[in-house]
């Protein structure tokens, strides 16, 4: 059994217009001793998202906090919101994730930055066609059934016309074999894709990249408390026995959905190689602010700071508010390890 310790609420709405509804689903970043926190902020009466920003001190506590937006919906595309943002420094440069939202559309699109402060945006990344046009594509690959299934349930809830259904992307914070690689989710699995430059890609390269999907899958739901869908969490830890992957885990229960946090850990050439992968949920919804928010029963990890060898895993709680917990990183390392089997 993994420890871990509860380091309570990080961050909570406030009566700024543009965050007084939720906050929520932190990206995180490290810089001389201060963490750098950008998180999605919900604005009342038509729950449109933006990303606001502070600073937490070496103890994990709120000290500098905007009282603005740092991005915020510009284009057609995101009219309805930026949301759940991730960040990565790689090669002195602040690459910037995040969903956004048109009304019916959900796709990534990524900024840069050199000072944390400034960004310059850059469009969407991800395939702009349907699942009509993916379900052909799937078709063609060795993927399981279960991708059909969303096919089916997102056209049935959105749209026939909707298109692939993508969040939670976020780039290695080191080129793998020299190529920038990108983890993405589509209903049901974490995949992952190489490129060199981001200009490759487009739809053609999109769809040479889902006819051969099952060469790129890093993680499917395995267990029952993931028995809906995995995605994403935070951006790849870097240590001696490999990348440390928190992701999140969606079970469908009797109860409805419940959100989990979990841990793998990747082949460091090769990060569809699974070293080890919790059995169990690192950590679940358990206190009442976890139980019952916007949305109930959510635990959804997103950001991840290392301390003194203490891991600090940042989450949005609820769809409402940012908390945190913290475990030893050699305990879970140890615990994936020992995991080895069931990967």
């Amino acid at each position: 059994m993994v420890q871990i310790k509860d380091e309570g609420i990080v961050l909570e709405v406030t009566d700024l217009p543009f965050e007084n509804e939720a906050v929520l689903n932190p990206a995180c970043i490290e810089v001389n001793g201060i963490t750098h926190m950008f998180y999605r902020a919900v604005r009342k009466g038509d729950f449109v998202s933006s990303i606001g920003y502070c600073q937490l001190d070496k103890n994990g506590k709120v000290i500098n906090r905007l009282d603005h937006p740092i991005l915020f919906p510009e284009h057609d595309y995101e009219k309805k919101g930026v949301e759940d943002p991730r960040v990565v420094f790689l090669d002195g440069v602040y690459y910037f994730f995040y969903t956004v939202y048109d009304g019916k559309n959900a796709m990534i699109a990524y900024a840069t930055s050199q000072d944390l402060a400034h960004f310059e945006k850059h469009g969407i990344i991800s395939a702009q066609f349907t699942y009509d046009e993916a379900e052909d594509l799937f078709r063609q690959s060795k993927v399981r059934e279960s991708y059909q299934f969303f096919e089916s349930v997102l056209k049935d809830r959105v749209g026939k016309d909707v298109y692939l259904w993508e969040k939670d992307a976020f780039i290695f914070p080191k080129k793998i074999n020299g190529k920038f690689a990108l983890v993405h989710r589509v209903l049901p699995g974490i995949q992952i894709a190489y490129f060199d430059s981001f200009s490759e890609l487009n739809d053609d390269y999109w769809r040479k990249y889902f006819v051969e999907l099952d060469k790129y899958i890093i993680l499917d739901p395995k267990y029952e408390f993931e028995s809906r869908n995995i995605g994403g969490g935070a951006v790849p830890i870097e240590t001696e026995d490999g990348w440390l992957l928190i992701y999140h885990a969606v079970e469908d229960s009797k109860y409805g959905k419940i959100y989990h946090a979990s841990a793998a850990l990747l082949d460091y050439d090769n990060p569809t190689k699974v070293i080890g992968r919790l059995r169990t949920p690192l950590f679940s919804p358990k206190e009442s602010w976890e139980k019952t928010g916007e949305v109930d029963n959510v635990v959804f990890p997103t950001g991840c700071v290392l301390r003194d060898d203490r891991l600090f895993i940042y989450y949005g709680a609820g769809d409402k508010l940012v908390a945190a917990k913290s475990i030893d990183l050699g305990s879970l390392l140890s615990a994936l390890k020992r995991d080895t089997v069931a990967s």
